[in-house]
């Protein structure tokens, strides 16, 4: 049983909530201070304060909530952890037959009841039948007396007692025992004319009455009828208007989806495999070229390694550097503030031994496609059906076999028609057709995709839409400088081979830490969010940073505080 709770919008942007029933043996005091307890011991956010206005003409519970409160799903909390929410349990044993115990359904219980109705009309329908044609008997019998009255007095002043006079009115006038028994019982007034027709009067009313009571009898639809007919009356008698709600099907169990908002959220993941999530608000918009906040406290030596902007309903699949895959919700990450260190991530899952988590993937945003495209960081390039990632087991799953010192680093989605980009730290980058790389199953290594020269590796692969004309690549240095160069720049080339310069790689760039495929149209209103080694986090739109040509360096996007400080991570919001 659920209470009657609805959400009300007050006149500054702010709800609350108006329970008006509270369920059945629930003591509405006792609800209070639960609910009380509850905020206090902050089990529930987003309620500013709680009211009791009941009074003679009913109940009224005001419970108002935070302007950043979800009024649902605070609702929904109210439900699941309190006795807003109860079940009554009702024994549904009955006899039936009188002699055998049943735990019967609501419909067996209704069909019993008929039954048992059914013979309740029954019984009183013959009782009242019986005594109808015992009546009219009489009045047959008294009718008959009137139309021979003198003769009748003459027999009974001629008999010694009650008894002869009964025997001589039954022999003579042929009478039964009944008959004459109501004949001597006669009163004389009843000799009137106007006492004649009532007997006659009521011995019609009689007939008719045995006739429908027959009639009754003889059909099973009058029966019901009647059922139906009684039932009704004793409705509008003793009924009241229904006080609980009858939701269709049932009411469901509370999921994490209903007591969650699905919202923006962005995953952080540092290099020691700690995690925490965070509002994106978290981080306020600046210029390009400034120093940011700091986003994350790490230990000595650690740092933000990998972030992941999603909503917190959606299914995350968290690759690591062993090749293997794991599969969490958004909202099983524990939300933490901005300078947290975050929860290991060994508590969520099931990490061996100097394994990692490498690359992220949101399953919100591969909806359409076919395909999961992963490149290791030596250049190989695996193509392997999404459907083959749909059932994750809680232990892992494997995602690609990898060779000797080679890891698992970038996973991307496609739709089998797209074209793959893989940049390198020394500035270099080639784009293919993802044609060239053939499906392949879980076990399979992959094949090379791209050639890479001494002391390179893979920093970043992305995939292209082909139709789309207004594709840039964006690429961050370590040292907080980028750009984005339109995909143009770079020609299609076979797979395996050592691609074209990107950027221009001196000592004010440094090496480069991120490349990711943008598009400049479609992300005018995005914002950048480039973080540090030592947690340092600037937020800036993303039209602030340049277009420039792929041989060049690019501009200032951050400046650090600390010297030797680096960036790590890199997400578009």
């Amino acid at each position: 049983m659920r209470a009657k709770a609805e959400i009300q919008e007050g006149k500054t942007d702010q709800f609350k909530i108006i329970i008006t029933e509270v369920p059945y043996n629930t003591n509405k005091a006792t609800l209070l201070e639960k609910i009380a307890d509850l905020v206090q011991e902050k089990k529930i956010e987003g309620i500013k304060d709680l009211r009791d206005e009941s009074n003679k003409d009913g109940v009224r519970v005001v419970v108002d909530l935070k302007k950043d409160a979800y009024p649902k799903k605070v609702l929904n909390k109210l439900f699941q952890m309190t006795e807003l929410q109860t079940t009554f349990h009702v024994n549904m044993l009955a006899l039936i037959d009188g002699i055998q115990p049943r735990v019967l359904t609501i419909k067996n219980i209704l069909e019993e009841f008929i039954k048992h109705r059914q013979v309740i009309i029954k019984r009183r329908t013959e009782f009242d039948l019986n005594k109808a044609k015992e009546r009219a008997h009489i009045l047959e019998g008294l009718s008959m007396a009137l139309d021979k009255i003198d003769l009748i007095i003459k027999t009974i002043r001629a008999s010694k007692d009650k008894e002869e006079a009964k025997i001589n009115l039954m022999s003579k006038f042929k009478f039964t025992d009944k008959q004459a028994v109501a004949i001597l019982e006669m009163k004389l007034q009843q000799l009137a004319n106007l006492e004649r027709q009532k007997i006659e009067d009521e011995l019609k009313e009689k007939k008719a009455l045995i006739k429908e009571l027959e009639s009754i009898l003889a059909s099973k639809s009058r029966v019901m009828k009647i059922i139906k007919d009684e039932t009704i009356a004793i409705k509008e008698k003793y009924g009241q208007e229904r006080r609980t709600q009858i939701v269709a099907g049932g009411i469901k169990e509370f999921t994490v989806e209903d007591l969650v908002p699905n919202e923006p959220t962005i995953i952080m993941i540092t290099t020691d495999g700690y995690i925490k999530r965070l509002p994106p608000d978290t981080f306020h918009q600046q210029s390009r070229g400034g120093k940011g906040v700091i986003g994350v406290t790490t230990k000595d030596e650690d740092s933000v390694e990998q972030m992941q902007a999603t909503n917190t309903h959606d299914s995350i699949l968290f690759f690591t550097t062993r090749g293997r895959v794991f599969q969490l919700f958004a909202y099983d990450i524990p939300q933490g503030s901005r300078t947290a260190k975050g929860q290991a991530l060994v508590n969520f899952l099931q990490l061996a031994p100097n394994e990692k988590v490498s690359s992220l993937l949101a399953m919100n945003d591969i909806s359409k496609a076919k395909y999961l495209v992963m490149v290791t960081r030596q250049g190989l390039i695996k193509k392997t059906s999404l459907e083959d990632f749909t059932n994750v087991r809680r232990s892992g799953l494997g995602a690609i076999k990898l060779k000797p010192n080679d890891s698992l680093e970038w996973i991307k989605a496609s739709t089998g028609t797209d074209q793959i980009v893989i940049a390198t730290k020394k500035g270099q980058a080639i784009r293919f057709n993802e044609k060239d790389v053939r499906p392949m199953g879980r076990t399979a290594s992959g094949v090379r995709g791209m050639r890479l020269h001494a002391d390179d590796e893979v920093i970043c692969m992305d995939v292209v839409d082909p139709k789309n004309k207004s594709l840039e690549l964006l690429i961050v240095g370590e040292n907080g400088v980028g750009k984005t160069t339109p995909i143009e720049e770079y020609r299609i080339q076979g797979r395996g081979g050592s691609g074209i310069k990107t950027a221009n790689i001196t000592a004010k760039t440094g090496f480069l830490i991120h490349a990711k495929i943008v598009d400049r149209v479609a992300s005018a209103d995005n914002d950048l969010i480039i973080m540090s080694t030592n947690g340092q986090v600037i937020r800036l739109p993303f039209k602030s940073v340049s277009v420039s040509g792929r041989a060049t360096q690019g501009v200032r996007l951050m400046r650090f505080k600390e010297e030797g400080d680096k960036v790590s991570s890199v997400t578009l919001l």
